[in-house]
């Protein structure tokens, strides 16, 4: 994912991505890789700063819990403040995503 895109939507992809469920940072990263058909990809080095200031805004909170594989992993929930935050950011996207469709198309 460019760096331009990652500052203005990687928030609003982790707190989507959470809200079909806890998950740990690398479930994160293959949902949001899977459900973009390969098109976004996420490295580490940005995933893990944007879910350490997600929680530090309240939006979402973490546990340990085993995996699948029985080893000890940091999973990320949404919490009430989160779904209202992922609200607020999936309106601001729309808008935004069809102003510039407006002018893409004025051409």
């Amino acid at each position: 994912m460019s760096r331009e895109m990652l500052q203005g939507t990687l928030d609003m992809l982790v707190l989507q991505i959470l809200a079909l469920g806890p998950m740990h940072g690398w479930g994160i990263t293959q949902r949001i890789e899977q459900i973009s058909e390969s098109v976004l990809r996420v490295n580490q080095g940005s995933l893990y700063p944007a879910l350490y200031r997600l929680e530090e805004q309240g939006w979402i909170a973490s546990d340990w819990r085993g995996t699948e594989n029985n080893r000890q992993a940091k999973f990320y929930s949404l919490t009430a403040e989160g779904t209202r935050q992922l609200a607020s950011e999936k309106e601001n996207w729309t808008r935004l995503a069809g102003a510039v469709g407006r002018i893409l198309g004025a051409v």
